[in-house]
């Protein structure tokens, strides 16, 4: 198996095989002021997934979604569904209770089989396929914790066993394997949820950035363009909360991983679903590839926090670990995913903040946002329409933070934010001057005593925005194996031009002027 180059050029072409293999979207943006039941901030999975379960109870609904629905983080994402969340159940058995580890099991379980049973309603080829899940380890030393997690989760009601032996064309020390589980093409399935979205009445406009909320009854909310949208109920599925007046920011942190994908050799597919957290993490699954019965292998891992990690030595680690192991061909794609992780290690859906009139959030999915989202459109439906779901205490954002349980993680957290918001601005610079930056790379600079973003791009051209983000005025970092401004300090991402990428930032970098440029 040959092993990829650790310089030269990065593996594969920098895009999603899940955005590749599918179509384009065009809704249009709103021409005025509208007004309907519930809106919906964001187009990903939970957002779409809530306007359509809420479209099917028979209110209007109209969808806001800053660039493109399905293109953000699901549209990057591993699609693994499955209730199979690495060691969470003796986690949450230890400090939440085993009734909590039930809740949980279920409600991600159900997720599965309502994506089964609602491709199997409207007919959405997505690729569904059923395949056993596996959290493993080729460490002796962390058996005792598998052992231990099989077993809780085999109490909070999943078919879970321990075992040694799985499909990898390598030896492991030990593994939790829960069967029926499923993967499946996750843009194939919501491009589909959102052509039966609008033939219910739905309204899904693109291209369009919520820059205002204004809770009560009626809720408003307003876009970049200066229209708004009345609705009684206000639900945002931004993946990061655009909205900070519930500081959901100090309870949750951002992990950026790397994705690498390259058709696998026939008959070499490990028949599952496959994740460790050895190596840094790894995450293994295949998909349908071609026309002749192919398999594409998929390979996540070398997780780093938003403008701190070497991407471009991240993807090669991560090349090097697939084709070390498996046997491929050359690698087709690399693209990263982002996903933010709660304190207590439970995602937060249901209302916004103890004084939520009528809005709602649903976030830090923690990597298992195909389950997760799919959970949260059924929960805040549920909310919506008058009704408590049976884990709707589990998920609500406003549960009381545990010192013993959940202080140290947020303490943590918070350190690292400091370190970043105060440690970044004691530096006289991150380089002296931008004749330092050679081309396709960025740095940032003082010039004439502000501190500047500056981009050389591969012509030589400079471009310059602020080097301050947006959202609580972290400073950005730049990525250069996916040419963007990044913020350490809550995740925050953005073009070189200062268009904002990925949130909670809501404004772009301002654009700055370079002396003789």
């Amino acid at each position: 198996m040959a092993v990829a180059p650790r310089t030269g050029p990065l593996p594969g072409r920098p895009e999603s095989y899940w955005m590749d293999s599918t179509g384009p979207t065009s809704y249009p943006p709103p021409a005025g002021d509208s007004e309907v039941d519930v809106v919906v901030v964001g187009g990903g999975i939970a957002g779409l997934a809530t306007a359509w379960e809420v479209a099917r109870d028979g209110r209007t609904v109209a969808v806001l979604e800053a660039d493109r629905i399905a293109a953000g983080v699901t549209g990057y994402t591993t699609a693994k569904l499955t209730s199979l969340h690495t060691l969470v159940y003796e986690e949450l058995r230890r400090t939440r209770g085993p009734e909590a580890a039930h809740l949980y099991a279920r409600s991600q379980q159900e997720a599965v089989e309502h994506v089964a049973a609602v491709s199997t309603e409207l007919g959405i080829d997505c690729q569904l396929e059923r395949a056993p899940a596996y959290t493993y380890t080729v460490r002796p030393e962390e058996t005792d914790k598998l052992r231990a997690e099989a077993e809780a989760a085999r109490e909070a009601g999943l078919p879970a066993e321990y075992t040694e032996i799985t499909g990898l064309p390598f030896d492991v020390a030990g593994a939790v394997r829960v069967d029926d589980q499923a993967q499946f093409h996750p843009r194939a399935y919501l491009l589909a949820l959102a052509e039966d979205l609008c033939a219910r009445g739905g309204v899904i406009h693109e291209r369009t950035r919520v820059t205002g909320l204004r809770e009560g009854s009626p809720c408003k909310v307003t876009t970049e363009s200066g229209h708004t949208v009345t609705a009684k109920s206000v639900v945002v599925a931004t993946h990061y909360p655009v909205f900070d007046r519930a500081l959901l920011f100090a309870r949750l942190s951002a992990q950026r991983e790397l994705v690498v994908a390259a058709p696998l050799a026939p008959g070499q597919d490990p028949g599952g679903m496959y994740i460790t957290q050895d190596e840094g993490k790894r995450s293994v699954r295949t998909a349908p590839y071609g026309d002749d019965g192919g398999r594409l292998l998929i390979v996540t891992g070398e997780g780093f926090t938003p403008g701190t990690g070497d991407a471009a030595a991240g993807f090669r680690a991560l090349d090097t670990w697939m084709r070390e192991r498996f046997d491929v061909a050359e690698t087709a794609y690399r693209w990263a995913a982002q996903d933010n992780s709660v304190t207590d290690g439970v995602p937060m859906v249901g209302p916004f903040h103890p004084g939520a009139r009528n809005t709602y959030v649903a976030t830090g999915f923690g990597g298992w946002g195909m389950s997760g989202g799919i959970m949260a459109g059924r929960l805040l439906a549920r909310l919506i329409r008058g009704e408590k779901s049976p884990w709707a205490d589990l998920y609500d954002p406003r549960r009381l933070l545990s010192t013993l349980r959940e202080a140290p993680a947020l303490l943590s957290q918070q350190a690292e934010v400091a370190k970043h918001f105060v440690g970044d601005r004691l530096r006289t610079s991150h380089v002296d001057s931008v004749d330092e930056i050679p081309p396709g790379s960025g740095a940032v600079v003082r010039v004439e005593g502000r501190r500047c973003a500056v981009h050389r791009d591969e012509s030589g051209a400079l471009h310059a925005v602020s080097a301050r983000c947006t959202h609580l005025g972290c400073l950005v970092a730049f990525n250069e194996a996916e040419t963007t401004w990044e913020c350490p300090c809550h995740g925050s991402r953005f073009g070189t031009d200062g268009e904002v990428l990925q949130g909670p930032a809501t404004r772009p970098l301002e654009p700055r002027e370079l002396p003789d440029s």
